[in-house]
């Protein structure tokens, strides 16, 4: 083999092991690999972007040391979904505390933890109440894919999986379309177009190599919203502290 046919070889492998690693997935979060373009989104707090199917479940109120974020439940698309996600959020599921190997009672799960993963034009991931990435409600729950409901617009509530029904507590919300998700991560709501304004801030915060911000960003408190009911107050600056 000659020189420049050495050279060749050489420049191919290369560029091929460098394809490969971009391209592989983190085991434990959705794969950080989003599109190159976002999307100009009104400011209107309320307004939701046009999905289809239109979500028809609760509303779940996550207040954040950064804003409000407000999504409505796919429940009829993601019925087992939104029951485990409302369960933890209210405290009327139980889960195994991974630190003590207690269960817990009548405690939500989500109030006090923190957004762990946040990547500009892509999403922000919480969930997880050892704020490791690893951790989960001490249980797995089955994947719900609808052919109908995919990441084909900014906004989508999903959940983090490592696998093909590995559900626990950890979810993520998208700032732009990630259609490279599809059927692979089970959605159950659609956030409105001022929360996705909160979602892009959060993703914005100074991050270490791990993407983990290096302020915590805390999910102060979720809240359930039956179907028709009025939505909570939002907490006042002094609160949010």
């Amino acid at each position: 083999m000659n020189a420049f046919a050495r050279l060749a070889s050489l420049a191919f492998l290369s560029s091929s092991l460098l394809f490969a690693q971009q391209s592989t997935p983190q085991q434990t979060t959705p794969p950080a690999t989003p599109p190159a373009s976002s999307q100009e989104l009104p400011d209107s707090p309320g307004t939701q972007a046009h999905v289809s199917p239109q979500p028809t479940g609760p509303t779940a109120v996550l207040d954040t040391s950064m804003g409000r974020i407000t999504c409505k439940l796919f429940s009829k698309e993601a019925p087992e979904t939104v029951a485990n996600f409302t369960g933890l959020a209210q405290g009327t599921k139980d889960w195994t505390d991974r630190t003590t190997h207690k269960k817990m009672h009548n405690k939500p799960l989500y109030d006090g933890t923190q957004f762990h993963r946040v990547i500009p034009e892509f999403m922000i991931q919480g969930g997880d109440p050892t704020a490791t990435g690893m951790g989960d409600p001490g249980y797995m729950f089955q994947d719900e894919f609808d052919p109908n409901l995919n990441f084909d617009v900014p906004g989508r509530l999903a959940m983090a999986n490592s696998g093909p029904n590995t559900n626990g507590s950890q979810f993520f919300i998208t700032e732009v379309p990630t259609e490279h998700l599809n059927q692979k991560h089970t959605i159950f709501g659609q956030c409105d177009d001022s929360s996705i304004l909160v979602v892009k801030t959060i993703a914005r915060v100074e991050r270490d190599g791990n993407d983990k911000p290096v302020d915590p960003v805390i999910l102060k408190k979720v809240t359930i919203v039956p179907e028709g009911q009025p939505l909570p107050s939002t907490p006042s600056a002094s609160s949010s502290q």
